[in-house]
């Protein structure tokens, strides 16, 4: 792919500094990235939580991830054999990093050259038919000989047989709604041991994280982040699949979806992607052929903040123009561009207040930039 790769190399005292923020109460990978930019590291970041979030209006200081929980995590995935990689760096995926909410690290275990290739994502029914199955399995394994890596969510049905059908062939990715001692579902632990000689396991939840409802959404962004395409196989009208084709559109991702039966309800999500605009797959072909050419194009990727590389923003807002941008925010979402212009406030001065509220626990954001009071 001609993609150049990262070139930040994080320090062991910057890695953990950086796991420190991301495992901080009110940080999600938007506001780690603004707080990198505004005080300038991950170690500077963390003294100033508190301050940020009395600003913010917060009543209660948020929790900090000590270093000694930090240097535990780091620990328990040695022990496993697995690792951490930070936005920017030579292994982090590019695809990943393209999107608008990547993670700051990601922990990773096994084969790591599979994240180096061009990737498809391959989701669907856990409750899956056996036309399905016998489907996915040759879609997987087509897209595997083309030098492919399929990447899915480790769940039954469709995802647990994108997973198997490409293990002979050039690996695949399984991401995790939970920490990588936290496997959903349990008896999936076996192939898990089998991916991991082609492929590898990567999450961005904790170690020791038992996957909750929401972190399946959340997980979802980050298989259709790493890939070029989402294939979407079987999917109910209401399912998380149709939820990973959401965001792959918002990614700038191509959507593909198998044709089903109208009297199959499992049907139902991927026929109404069809008539969205989805692309129609019955062969890994038809996938290829779409793909090939944007294997090749450069990704407009935002470079990564480091520690050394991140500008703190100088002075803090006035108290009018916290009162300003107060009084324009509420429980309706509204974009951070509108808020900019209706407040007649800088840029810079809105994302620090933003951010500010994000601390302090006040503030929730949306997809397409929008944001709204809790």
């Amino acid at each position: 792919m001609n993609e150049s790769r990262g070139s930040v190399q994080l320090s062991d005292e910057q890695r953990t500094d950086w796991l420190r923020l991301i495992r901080s109460q009110n940080i999600g990978p938007r506001t780690f990235r603004a707080l990198l930019n505004h005080c300038g590291g991950a170690r500077a970041a963390i003294e100033a939580l508190p301050a940020l979030a009395r600003r913010g209006g917060g009543t209660v200081t948020p929790k900090i991830c000590s270093r000694a929980e930090a240097e535990r995590e780091i620990e328990a995935a040695e022990q496993c054999g697995a690792e951490f990689i930070a936005l920017g760096e030579a292994d982090y995926p590019r695809r990943l990093q393209a999107i608008d909410d990547a993670p700051p690290l990601i922990a990773v275990r096994g084969n790591r050259a599979a994240l180096a290739l061009p990737a498809v994502a391959v989701v669907g029914s856990r409750n899956a038919s056996a036309a399905g199955l016998k489907l996915t399995e040759r879609i997987a394994r087509g897209l595997g000989e083309a030098g492919f890596a399929t990447v899915s969510g480790l769940a039954r049905g469709i995802d647990a047989a994108a997973h198997r059908a490409s293990l002979e062939k050039s690996g695949t990715i399984a991401v995790l709604a939970g920490g990588l001692d936290r496997l959903y579902p349990p008896e999936h632990g076996e192939l898990a041991e089998d991916i991991l000689a082609a492929g590898v396991l990567l999450t961005e939840m904790p170690f020791g994280w038992e996957p909750r409802a929401r972190d399946f959404p959340r997980r979802n962004r980050l298989i259709s982040g790493l890939a070029l395409g989402v294939v979407i196989v079987e999917a109910a009208k209401r399912s998380g699949s149709l939820i990973t084709a959401r965001l792959a559109l918002e990614q700038g991702r191509e959507v593909f979806a198998v044709p089903g039966s109208p009297l199959d309800p499992r049907a139902e999500g991927t026929n109404g992607l069809l008539k969205q605009g989805a692309t129609p797959v019955t062969e890994a072909a038809d996938i290829i052929s779409v793909l090939q050419p944007i294997i090749g194009a450069s990704l407009p990727v935002r470079e990564p903040d480091s520690a050394d590389e991140a500008r703190a923003e100088d002075g803090e807002p006035a108290a009018d123009e916290r009162a300003r941008l107060l009084s324009l925010l509420s429980p309706a979402p509204v974009s951070v561009d509108d808020l900019i212009r209706l407040s007649k406030t800088s840029p810079r001065v809105v994302r620090i207040v933003l951010l500010e509220l994000e601390i302090a626990g006040r503030l929730e954001r949306h997809g397409g930039g929008l944001v709204s009071l809790i």
